[in-house]
């Protein structure tokens, strides 16, 4: 019994703005430790993987926006993809479990799929594993296995599903009944008492080919669209990009709405339908006061992190990125601050920060989609100031990078090193600058830096001139595939 773990990486957290943006969803955030939430779905079946049958690396679908960090997070913690799918698109979480499926087969087999939404939280790993050695018990026997949360309050921002009868030998799996949309107080709350509801998850296993026939039966315009957009797809270094407009022309739907619900409804299914209880710290992480749920918390009620002072403070979340934050006299309140926004909040209120997100992208306010500081595959820039015909920014290159070679229209660029050594293309000519030493780079002239050295090269860059947008780049050569 082989078990192939996906993870699918293509949410956006708007949500858990101001730290989340669409350029740099949640799942790459480390929201509550060391690990980003990526790479601690990467990790939750490590030390299993023998005795359960799973395989070491996972098959991950994710927006070709953010592949390169997404490759670099997990090969941080040792857990490279097998095979790292790119969404040219979002199209929800059916098409992006076809695409994993036919990857998986790719080789030929038909492991039985362990698909992880990227963005979620679960504290308890042991207990994680011991659900997953149930669902696959189940999987094998050609069951579809959902996990379902068991509730420890009355939440309204959760799906819930409706169990059935114990199955005859399950060890606790139960039939699938019914999804349920997230209720209203008071019905959460008869949910709670009836005791025959759980949060519906988000994870499911299920053999490779089994979605495929689900998706087949179901939803053929999907399944047809995504075996098209995979056939006509590519390898791209250690990417696999699907065809875009294959892709794009497939139609967005959820697994839930896809396969589940009506796999429920057939008199006659093609499989059975499973839930499996899970008590095992889990969140989905989607909005403030669910990480405050989860994240510790001081004798107040309070969960802070970075330069936080609290007086007269009760039942808060406060998260400091650069400068202190103090807080006097409140309670039950978020405040996120980042280098370009700091958003205030009622707690039970941050269900509604999606608005806020709304609002800023139809001003075209660029802080609905990106953070000051920007990765790159070749290191980051950190735009630190900006004014009438200049801006400055931080430049960190990685040692044995480099960034394409290039030229601008509308700016002419100043490179001052502050630490490393730096390589420079400048026309027909190539220097290398130490620290404190600095160069110039005349409008219309090609150039590239590069960082030949062991430690990361740091620059400060200058530009001047009359436009300053990123979009004032011709890339003559790039290692990393850009246009």
């Amino acid at each position: 019994m082989q078990i192939q773990p996906v993870i699918l990486s293509g949410g956006s957290g708007t949500r858990l703005w101001p730290l989340s943006r669409t350029r740099y969803p949640k799942q790459l955030l480390a929201l509550t430790g060391a690990c980003s939430l990526l790479q601690d779905t990467a990790l939750r079946i490590e030390g299993s993987e023998t005795s359960l049958g799973i395989a070491p690396s996972p098959i991950v679908v994710c927006n070709e926006e953010y592949r390169f960090i997404t490759a670099e997070q997990l090969r941080a913690v040792g857990k490279p993809a097998s095979a790292l799918v790119l969404e040219p698109v979002g199209r929800n979480t059916a098409p992006a479990v076809a695409l994993a499926a036919l990857a998986a087969m790719h080789a030929g087999e038909d492991p039985i799929l362990l698909i992880m939404p990227a963005d979620h939280v679960i504290t308890d790993r042991p207990a994680f594993c011991r659900a997953v050695e149930l669902g696959a018990r189940q999987a094998a026997r050609g069951a579809v296995v959902t996990f379902g949360v068991v509730p420890d309050r009355p939440e309204t921002g959760y799906g819930y599903i409706r169990v059935g009868e114990a199955i005859d030998g399950g060890e606790g799996a139960r039939i699938l009944g019914r999804f349920v949309e997230k209720p209203d107080r008071a019905v959460a709350e008869s949910y709670l008492a009836d005791g025959g509801y759980l949060w519906n998850s988000g994870i499911f296993m299920g053999r490779a080919g089994l979605w495929l026939e689900l998706l087949a039966r179901y939803r053929r315009d999907i399944e047809a669209a995504c075996q098209t957009a995979y056939a006509a797809g590519r390898t791209d270094a250690d990417f696999f990009r699907v065809a875009r407009e294959s892709f794009a022309a497939c139609p967005s739907d959820s697994i839930d709405y896809a396969i589940m619900e009506p796999l429920t409804a057939e008199s006659e299914p093609l499989a059975r339908a499973v839930v499996v209880p899970l008590e095992a710290g889990w969140s989905d992480v989607g909005a403030w006061d669910s990480l405050w749920q989860v994240v510790d918390k001081d004798d107040n009620g309070n969960a802070v992190r970075g330069d936080v002072l609290l007086q007269d403070t009760h039942d808060s979340l406060v998260y400091a990125e650069g400068r202190l934050v103090a807080c006097l006299g409140v309670r039950d309140v978020v405040v996120v601050e980042t280098p370009d926004a700091i958003m205030v909040a009622a707690k039970d209120r941050t269900q509604d920060v999606k608005s806020l997100v709304t609002r800023l992208q139809t001003e075209r306010r660029e802080q609905a989609d990106a953070h000051r500081k920007v990765y790159r595959p070749w290191g980051s820039y950190d735009s630190i100031d900006a004014g009438d015909r200049f801006q400055v920014k931080r430049i960190v290159v990685k040692p044995g990078a480099a960034l394409s070679l290039q030229m601008h229209y509308h700016r002419a660029e100043h490179w001052i090193v502050v630490r490393g050594t730096a390589r420079v293309v400048c026309g027909d000519r190539t220097i290398l600058l130490g620290e404190n030493e600095s160069t110039y780079i005349p409008l219309g002239t090609q150039h590239r830096l590069e960082n030949p050295g062991k430690v990361p090269l740091e620059i400060i860059e200058v530009q001047s001139g009359a436009y300053l947008g990123e979009d004032d780049i011709v890339r003559f050569e790039d290692v990393y595939g850009r246009n």
